[in-house]
């Protein structure tokens, strides 16, 4: 895990509770937060000075605890995952009805986090057609099922519906907060994303070029990541590395290749006018040789000096800014040596006053960073020069980052659209 979770862990009247005093202990020993709420009858069975003393944090029992706070909806909305243990035939009726008359209740509808429910009960209401109808809801829904077990139970009783033992709910409870962190959204579904990658080159002559130390791994990452959302994506590459060319080649993604500025410049123009999402990853050259010579030019004929007269080329960022296609939404990127992050952002809010691009990503390059390496870090503005995400980390998560903050402009042009 990245980082600790912050874990509900829901306790309802059973005896198997006694049980859930050890699930707590050891996902709080692993390094997590966890936040108990016990309901009334729970605490028949373990008294609040126990919870309190194995979570580490005030046991949480009535939707008018901490009024102030919001304290019946904030658990739930702050929870990376919620697991109730031992959830009884009353509340796992209460859970697939939608009933929220307490707080645990409250907690559960208003996460969004993975729910995962350990049942505990005699074999008779577990057999019950209700409980099973109920059980298949709650899993249709995605919660998460442990168990029961079979064994002994209250009294002389065996058979299915004891509780199963913490470790097993420890562990199911980590893996469905695990999946959910990693789970890659389908935002993109069904939209058209346009990626340039790589760095252009600017012919001298027949062998030699001006160009940059850009690998194509980042418009790789950014490929690979839209595809995975789903996207219908095109790259325009330009010489791209061997390694992410072939990461991008792997995952089925439309490749266009290109040599220069200009080359890219008219693979843009003629492709994002169809384009959701055109994210300008590529280093493209200002300037190129104005004259490219024929011929390769010969060291004993040019003397101690050459110079070469240079021209600039297009500014397909600028030029897409400059006609806008309603509902697209377009990422440019500023590659700045900057001596530190207030330089960073200065720097990139006087490029997005020059280009307002819907989305500028950031980035400060040399000294091994930026070009060639596998991780970036990357300051994200919106058009207004407004910081809207910082992130570090490889070239993926920062694809990543930049495609949520796309996604949510996306959603609220959508929204911002009349309907017939």
């Amino acid at each position: 895990m990245d980082r600790p979770l912050n874990i509900v862990v829901g306790v309802t009247g059973g005896i198997a509770a006694y049980k859930t005093v050890q699930i707590v202990r050891d996902l709080v020993l692993l390094g997590h937060e966890v936040r108990v709420i016990a309901t009334d009858s729970a605490l028949r069975f373990v008294g609040a000075p126990t919870w309190e003393a194995i979570s580490r944090n005030p046991l949480n029992t009535s939707i008018f605890d901490d009024v102030a706070a919001v304290r019946h909806v904030a658990l739930g909305q702050q929870a990376d995952v919620v697991v109730i243990a031992p959830a009884t035939a009353n509340t796992i009726a209460k859970l697939a009805a939608g009933i929220a008359d307490d707080l645990l209740g409250t907690t559960v509808l208003a996460s969004r986090a993975p729910l995962v429910v350990a049942p505990a009960m005699h074999t008779e209401m577990w057999q019950h057609p209700a409980t099973t109808a109920n059980i298949a809801t709650l899993r249709e829904r995605g919660t998460t099922i442990v168990g029961p077990g079979s064994g002994r139970l209250t009294g002389a009783d065996i058979g299915p519906g004891r509780m199963s033992e913490p470790d097993e709910i420890v562990q199911a409870t980590l893996v469905a907060a695990s999946a959910a962190r990693t789970a890659v959204p389908r935002d993109l579904e069904g939209r058209r994303v346009l990626i340039t990658a790589g760095g252009t080159r600017e012919p001298i002559d027949p062998v030699r070029f001006l160009g940059n130390r850009s690998s194509g791994k980042q418009g790789a990452a950014f490929a690979l990541a839209a595809a995975a959302r789903g996207a219908e994506v095109t790259v325009i590459a330009a010489n791209m590395d061997a390694a992410p060319a072939a990461d991008v080649a792997a995952a089925g993604v439309t490749r266009v290749d290109v040599e220069t500025a200009a080359e890219l410049a008219a693979r843009v123009q003629e492709l994002a006018g169809s384009a959701s999402v055109v994210v300008m990853a590529a280093a493209v050259a200002d300037f190129a040789p104005a004259e490219p010579r024929e011929r390769k030019l010969k060291k004993d004929e040019l003397g101690e000096t050459l110079e070469l007269a240079l021209v600039r080329t297009p500014d397909v960022l600028a030029e897409l800014v400059a006609h806008p296609v309603p509902g697209r939404i377009v990422v440019g990127f500023a590659a700045e040596t900057a001596r530190d992050a207030d330089e960073l952002v200065a720097l990139a809010r006087a490029k997005v006053a020059r280009t307002p691009a819907d989305l500028l990503v950031a980035n400060a390059v040399g000294g091994g960073r930026g070009f060639g390496a596998d991780e970036n870090a990357a300051t994200v503005l919106d058009r207004t020069g407004r910081v809207v995400a910082q992130v570090s980390g490889s070239k993926r998560e920062v694809a990543d980052a930049v495609l949520d903050a796309a996604g949510d402009l996306l959603v609220g042009r959508d929204e911002a659209e009349p309907t017939a």
